[in-house]
């Protein structure tokens, strides 16, 4: 008989007596199965995270910050700039022939969480009746649009979400004032962790003479480098140029390193304990078998089939254990939404996501454990000498 067929006999008979240890055997699936679900639940945090920040942006659209700001809330541009950005002839027009751009302020508010009674960090954006000409992936999705001059709101449906009394016809409290929630608006990006309302009554209220930065939308996505070089060269500015989508895939950055980086050593830790648990389980498999093994070398086996068949049954089991655990996390988690602290020290809901990529990495996770982890009982099953293994009988 050839090797093949030698390996083929004796991984089939291996796997086919798997029921008879069960116990064990779910030792492994279980453990692994936990070290997937933690791992791909956790991964997915931080997709879903920066997913919601890239999908902020289109390539027509700019903004303009103070000199040396990285984030909105410490960014400041007083009217003479925010005036003088707006006028590049890159920028493209409005119907009214006014050019498409928006000048906003970015504060922060609290807005309680259900059943608590201590508030959280939440973005207000004031926003000029152009800013919403500029997004059209933005819809009013309930309710109508905030009126100028008057203190109303419009809510993103994350926020609302996360937060409590943000329905339409609730009355928020901010600086001593209240404000009304008008409606509620969707546009799939960070945006929909955002209260918004007037630029100018923000500005009243908050007590902010400038904005925070200026939004343009280009006539043409390819003159990005031509309006940069012109307003960062211009004596009488100050002030950062960056498309949309790159300054909000930024702020994501650091945030999804700390969770990758955590999520990696939590992952390790993980893993070593179902790996240890592997190479018990293997041991003991090798143990009960140790005479069915001397029998198979005494009728002519070699040592390369004994060793496929204890690391088939290893990786067949690490494979269930990372299907379940894959299972797990996917009906668990998969659009599960949550709100972290940003980067700009405000609250960002976003929904985990479990791609297929993060699927495939958790299954490759198990199968690398049940590889690690049967590899020393295959070796030492194929090492034992055929006399001694008889003897076990």
């Amino acid at each position: 008989m050839g090797m093949l067929s030698q390996t083929r006999e004796i991984v089939l008979l291996n796997l086919r007596s798997i029921p008879s240890r069960l116990g064990a055997s779910l030792v492994i699936v279980i453990g692994i199965a936990g070290v997937v679900a933690v791992l791909v639940a956790m991964l997915s945090m931080a997709r879903g995270l920066s997913r919601t920040l890239e999908d902020t942006g289109a390539p027509d659209r700019i903004m303009v910050l103070r000199g040396g700001s990285t984030v909105e809330l410490s960014s400041f541009l007083d009217r003479a700039s925010s005036t003088l950005v707006r006028q590049d002839p890159a920028v493209a027009r409005l119907p009214s022939s006014l050019p498409a751009a928006s000048g906003e302020v970015v504060v922060i508010t609290e807005v309680v969480r259900p059943g608590q009674t201590s508030g959280a960090n939440v973005s207000l954006r004031g926003i000029e009746p152009s800013g919403m000409a500029l997004r059209p992936e933005l819809r009013l999705i309930e309710g109508r649009m905030f009126r100028p001059g008057l203190r109303e709101l419009i809510v993103g449906s994350a926020a609302r979400s996360q937060f409590a009394n943000l329905d339409p016809g609730s009355v928020l409290r901010f600086r001593g004032t209240d404000w009304r929630v008008v409606g509620v608006f969707a546009s799939g990006d960070a945006h929909d962790s955002e209260l918004w309302a007037d630029l100018e009554t923000v500005q009243g209220v908050f007590r902010r003479n400038g904005v925070s930065s200026v939004l343009l939308k280009l006539a043409n996505a390819d003159s990005f480098d031509a309006i940069k070089a012109r307003l960062t060269s211009d004596p009488q500015l100050n002030v950062e140029v960056q498309r949309e989508g790159e300054y909000f895939r930024s702020q994501s950055a650091g945030l999804t390193r700390q969770i990758s980086a955590v999520t990696t050593l939590v992952g390790i830790v993980m893993a070593l304990g179902a790996m240890f648990g592997a190479i018990n389980t293997m041991y003991s498999a090798v143990s009960t078998r140790t005479a069915e093994i001397g029998t198979l070398r005494a009728l002519g086996f070699g040592r390369v089939p004994v060793i496929a068949s204890v690391l088939a049954e290893s990786l067949l089991l690490a494979l269930a254990g990372g299907v379940l655990g894959a299972g797990i996390a996917w009906a668990l988690f998969n659009g599960y939404t949550v709100s972290t602290l940003g980067s700009g020290f405000t609250q960002i809901a976003f929904d985990f996501a479990v791609t297929p990529a993060l699927l495939v990495k958790g299954l490759l996770w198990s199968l690398a454990i049940g590889f690690i982890g049967g590899l020393a009982p295959a070796l030492h099953a194929a090492r034992i000498p055929v006399t001694e293994a008889l003897r076990a009988r």
